[in-house]
């Protein structure tokens, strides 16, 4: 293998881009479906439309990383496209119905006529965030599982869904701890202490399994030297846990400190766990039978795309950081005209 032919590092260069325009996508649309998930948690209206005012102005834009993401693997990986797609057909179409119904809730909701109306596209909102979360969780344990057939596979995508779901739920709490005050991130510490240790098992279940389903994947972990270079990913994970339980057992700090901090702690959780899969799963895109190198489209194809993506990937992460500027501090009442 010749590392500086075209062939052989543009299926890197991609592979990196769709890790990031995934990782981005799960950490940023993850807050905003969590915070849908939480919202039929709030008793008040107040805290409700405080809620959906904390995400407001980045949910929609938090999408475009997914699109962008998917894009990237049917151009760049099409072979992989046509064969996680077909395996993943339904629960693809269920998340696609339940984020256009966020869509749908979120605007007919700031429309709404009376109070009982927004009641009740507040639940459709909870309702289209908490299955968008339990399809993609679903999705990420048929795919861990190399989209295995039977009963355990069944059930460890079961508990995939469920644990995505309390992950999103947890990064969503910690959002609205940077993003609220009062009363309401009173109750956004509590959520995110009552997630915290949930999470830490998802994490404990996956690596524990993963290993089991391949002997590759157990070479590539407990292996010498690979274990060592593994290692301070297990290390920094529990470190976070821990630092997180602690800092969230203190919360509310006088001043509002670190108020930030338990946000960026439960960003660091997903880059570490995607890590670990990305360690895990590398070089295939399918796992066990695919190569990225395998399903990598023609040298010259992917000259073309990089091109259209080293546009399109800066002008989105510009879009995000001014978003996060212009929007920045505390919620507060969102309003159209």
């Amino acid at each position: 293998m010749t590392p500086f032919l075209p062939g052989e590092w543009l299926p890197l260069v991609f592979a990196a881009l769709m890790a990031v325009a995934i990782l981005a996508y799960v950490v940023l649309d993850g807050f905003d479906l969590g915070v849908g998930i939480l919202l039929e948690t709030a008793a008040e209206e107040p805290d409700r439309d405080r809620m959906i005012a904390a995400i407001g102005p980045f949910w929609d834009a938090n999408e475009t990383w997914l699109v962008l993401g998917v894009g990237l693997l049917l151009v760049a990986f099409p072979i992989a496209h046509g064969m996680i797609l077909t395996a993943l057909y339904l629960p693809v179409a269920l998340m696609l119905v339940a984020l256009t119904l966020r869509g749908v809730a979120f605007e007919f909701r700031a429309k709404a006529a009376d109070k009982p109306a927004k009641r009740r596209w507040d639940r459709w909102f909870f309702a289209g965030s908490l299955a968008a979360a339990l399809s993609q969780g679903w999705m990420l344990g048929r795919y861990v599982l190399g989209f295995a057939q039977g009963w355990a596979a069944t059930g460890f995508a079961l508990m995939a869904a469920i644990g995505l779901a309390l992950a999103y739920a947890f990064i969503g709490a910690c959002w609205l701890v940077w993003r609220t005050e009062g009363a309401l991130q009173a109750h956004a510490i509590l959520w995110a202490r009552r997630a915290l240790w949930p999470v830490g098992l998802g994490i404990l279940l996956v690596s524990a399994v993963t290993p089991l389903v391949s002997a590759r994947i157990a070479a590539r972990w407990f292996d010498w030297p690979e274990m060592l270079l593994l290692a301070p990913l297990p290390l920094l994970t529990v470190a976070l846990l821990a630092g997180l339980y602690r800092l969230l057992a203190r919360m509310p700090l006088q001043g509002d400190a670190w108020h930030q901090a338990p946000f960026w702690g439960a960003t660091g959780l997903f880059v570490l766990f995607f890590a670990g899969l990305a360690w895990s799963f590398f070089p295939y895109v399918v796992p066990e039978r695919l190569t990225i190198w395998e399903s990598a489209s023609a040298p010259e194809s992917l000259s073309i795309i990089l091109v259209g993506a080293l546009v399109v990937l800066p002008v989105i992460l510009l879009y995000t950081v001014f978003a996060w500027r212009v929007f920045g501090g505390k919620a507060r009442d969102l309003t159209y005209y």
